[in-house]
């Protein structure tokens, strides 16, 4: 009897270590596959950016692009990761009451020289983590991206990619998505799918950029009204757009935490990044429902399809904070009215003399505001983060996140762009600009047979 209890001992104890390499593997696997989905976006942003260039910018608006993505990865492996555990409670380096926050914390699992930094057999968790964080980087300088084409020296872009990417807005997602960010444990913030923390630090932060970078020659007549500058191909725009809205299942999905791991939050159920709990069911209900709502909104307003695309954007992103939260009616409406609103913001910006050739501040900054705002009025009394009698959503909770988010993100990218403004280094000469950037500092045409015009209705 002593021996069949031994091995039946031995058989739960090897079936108990089995299923827990299976759920290792599935863990790690999902994490893994969300980099290349993001990578989607980026696929999809080259396309948006280089359709809405004119023809002669084309490439330059593309290299930008790849060149940055390519820049950030470095700077974030060696500064912007540490920043993230280093910095939730504010700027002090102290460790916050989770206990994964802070100077040594940061030292420990973050700095290049760190056992979790690099190749490992027993650490099957940290290079994913990283890597879609890296993306999360990625993703926040490409919205800025499509704001400045046609006029940027590609030196400024890559200085202001890189501190965005890997220093302003992984300090945002240091207060206001670590389970220790001072946002989140003192107001109550919350912001599931990253609307204040990705996207509204990206479009404040291209809002003080266009100030210093000034509008695209021939964009304002004397009387200040303005002239539409269209770009060389709709059809690869909408096709890029279509792409992004691919790529954000995995920006949601990493900004899910699996069950069942040592640094998961459940054993049995899936975890926004507070702790607090969400299923995948839940958000593709509302993510759809919030695609669907933009996509209504936007066509009902405008007619337009380039302002069409974006509100499918711009209507996950309306949805993006209260993800996790949203009942699906709810997703399709807070989508449909910030897409109503979108194109009136981009309007007003127009109006105010400032160029933003893909209207990414109204699509990225506006919206994401207004995501969060809606968590504070539609999901007052939820609990912000995991635990008992915990602090729970507010108002004035997610009022206060987004006016740190909107300085956080404006007032760094005002200075910076005002710096490189003083020095030279933000925008090209006018006879460049004139010319088209892909002759002046390109060494490739997009079009070396030329474009083939139209001369017939039916052709």
């Amino acid at each position: 009897m002593e021996q069949e209890l031994a091995n039946l001992a031995a058989t739960v104890a090897e079936l108990k270590a089995k299923a827990a390499g299976t759920g290792t593997t599935f863990s790690e696997t999902f994490y893994y596959l969300t980099i290349p989905l993001m990578v989607l976006i980026h696929a999809g942003f080259l396309a948006y950016e280089m359709g809405a260039s004119r023809s002669k910018n084309a490439l330059a608006s593309g290299i930008k692009n790849i060149l940055a993505f390519a820049m950030i990865i470095p700077f974030f492996y060696y500064v912007g990761w540490w920043i993230y555990w280093a910095f939730p409670t504010g700027l002090s380096l102290s460790e916050g009451a989770m206990g994964i926050s802070g100077l040594a914390y940061a030292n420990d699992v973050a700095l290049p020289s760190s056992q979790y930094m690099g190749p490992n057999l027993d650490d099957r968790a940290s290079g994913v983590f990283w890597g879609a964080f890296v993306l999360f980087a990625a993703t926040t300088a490409s919205i800025m991206s499509g704001g400045v084409i046609e006029r940027i020296k590609l030196t400024g872009f890559i200085v202001l990619a890189v501190i965005l990417g890997s220093f302003v807005w992984i300090l945002a997602g240091a207060w206001g998505w670590h389970a220790d960010g001072w946002l989140v444990t003192k107001f109550g913030y919350h912001d599931f799918g990253a609307a204040g923390v990705v996207h509204m630090i990206a479009g404040f932060f291209t809002l003080g950029v266009l100030i210093n970078l000034g509008p695209r020659i021939g964009k304002f007549n004397a009387d200040g009204s303005a002239n539409q500058i269209a770009g060389h191909s709709m059809p690869m725009t909408l096709i890029g757009l279509m792409l992004i809205i691919a790529g954000f299942w995995g920006f949601l999905m990493g900004c899910v935490i699996v069950p069942g791991e040592a640094w998961s939050w459940s054993a049995t159920m899936e975890n926004t990044i507070y702790g607090t709990p969400m299923t995948i069911s839940g958000m593709t209900f509302n993510t759809l429902m919030g695609f669907a709502g933009g996509i209504i909104g936007a066509w009902m307003v405008t007619r337009d399809p380039f302002w069409m695309m974006s509100g499918a954007l711009g209507g996950i992103i309306s949805c993006a904070a209260g993800l996790d939260l949203w009942y699906p009616p709810m997703a399709f409406a807070i989508g449909f009215l910030g897409a109503v609103m979108m194109p009136f913001v981009a309007s007003l910006v127009e109006k105010a003399g400032i160029d933003d050739a893909v209207g990414a501040f109204a699509v990225h900054g506006f919206l994401g505001m207004w995501g969060l705002i809606a968590v504070g009025i539609a999901a007052q009394g939820y609990p912000a983060m995991f635990g008992e009698d915990v602090i729970t959503i507010s108002f004035v909770g997610q009022l206060v996140g987004a006016i740190v988010m909107g300085l956080l993100g404006f007032v760094p990218g005002y200075l910076v762009s005002l710096l490189l403004k003083v020095t030279g280094q933000l925008r090209v000469p006018a006879e460049a600009e004139i010319l088209g950037l892909d002759k002046a500092k390109v060494p490739a045409s997009a079009y070396p047979e030329a474009l083939h015009p139209s001369v017939s209705p039916a052709e």
